[in-house]
């Protein structure tokens, strides 16, 4: 059947009726995705009585200067309010309507927020400076909230692109995000009591420990500088430093040969020179007291193989735990211990 006979049979045929209301027959409509299209995270109205409460209560700005930047606001005529009373904060000058206006004109920027008359609108509506600490909470909060959009954006974008390296847009990634989260961590001030009670039970607790030389931390093994540390502490950063050849590595493998043989501390021991083999060959060099150079070409005398053979069974069930990747990061560092049991990592 040609095309002009396909058209005229189409002409000819009567329309099928169907019983079905023509109400039902309308097309069912896909769901709309509202991920997208969403207002930034912002709070124009707190973000307004927060500057107006500082210029009412000169001591209104002490409360909350730890708790917002410029920054934090989402209005940039309000970012630049902040600013000035900020820098007037700064220079212990007196903050009100007047003082305000005068910074924001010598800055050049009086016009663009809106002249003088926003700064006595700011002012008016507010009554006092009450819940100013809370109101500035909300304000970090959505300031942070529009961080990780902009954070979670880049990474989608860097991701789509077929050009960027994975591995390095991790990186990238963990470190912005680690980045965010420090300038965002506000460390609050502590009352003396609570870190008097912590210090007299560490001291309680060396004293009930003479038999060990009153150890509070992890000890080395090393007795001598045992005494002077009194083990390793929580948080402590220890720097093994020297010249080359001179022994840092081994110093290193004998104290977590220490902790983790003679005391069944877990220890993670990360080496970004010698492989895994390499640095085990080490660790049973020093528990077995045999020379390295015979560990690899395993010419060892009677005497020694005894001391391999009945010592070698002290590093079965040992929670050491050695990593040898090449190039490792800080970042990466920082991250291995994380996804370790917590029993794995308890002194890492």
């Amino acid at each position: 059947m040609d095309y002009e006979l396909f058209c005229v049979l189409l002409r000819i045929m009567p329309e099928t009726k169907s019983n079905t209301p023509r109400t039902n027959r309308r097309r069912t409509q896909a769901p709309i995705d509202n991920t997208y299209g969403h207002l930034q995270p912002q709070a124009p109205e707190i973000e307004r009585v927060v500057l107006g409460a500082l210029m009412i209560d000169k001591d209104a700005f002490t409360v909350v200067s730890e708790i917002i930047r410029p920054e934090t606001f989402y209005e940039s005529r309000h970012q630049k309010i902040y600013d000035a009373i900020q820098s007037l904060n700064l220079h212990e000058k007196p903050v009100d309507i007047m003082t305000v206006a005068e910074e924001l004109k010598r800055k050049g920027d009086l016009e663009d927020i809106g002249g003088p008359g926003y700064i006595v609108e700011l002012s008016s509506h507010v009554a006092s400076s009450a819940h100013i600490e809370y109101h500035a909470r909300i304000l970090a909060q959505k300031f942070l909230a529009r961080q990780l959009i902009q954070f979670a954006s880049m990474v989608e974008t860097d991701a789509f692109d077929e050009t960027v390296d994975v591995d390095e847009l991790m990186q990238k990634a963990e470190s912005s995000l680690f980045e965010l989260s420090q300038k965002n961590m506000a460390q609050d001030y502590t009352q003396i009591d609570p870190i008097v009670r912590q210090a007299h039970d560490l001291l309680v607790k060396a004293a009930r420990n003479k038999e060990n030389g009153g150890l509070t931390g992890v000890p080395s093994g090393f007795h001598q500088l045992d005494k002077i540390t009194a083990g390793w502490q929580a948080s402590d950063l220890i720097i093994i430093a020297g010249r080359p050849a001179m022994g840092k590595t081994s110093f290193a493998l004998s104290i977590a040969k220490n902790i983790a043989v003679d005391y069944r501390e877990p220890i993670a021991f990360f080496s970004l020179e010698m492989n895994n083999v390499q640095l085990v060959n080490r660790l049973i060099s020093n528990v077995c007291s045999v020379p390295g150079n015979k560990i690899l070409n395993g010419q060892l005398t009677p005497d020694e193989w005894e001391r391999f053979d009945s010592n070698l069974r002290r590093l079965d069930g040992a929670p050491i735990y050695v990593d040898d990747t090449p190039g490792l990061s800080i970042f990466e560092l920082r991250t291995k211990p994380v996804v370790w049991p917590a029993s794995t990592a308890s002194s890492c």
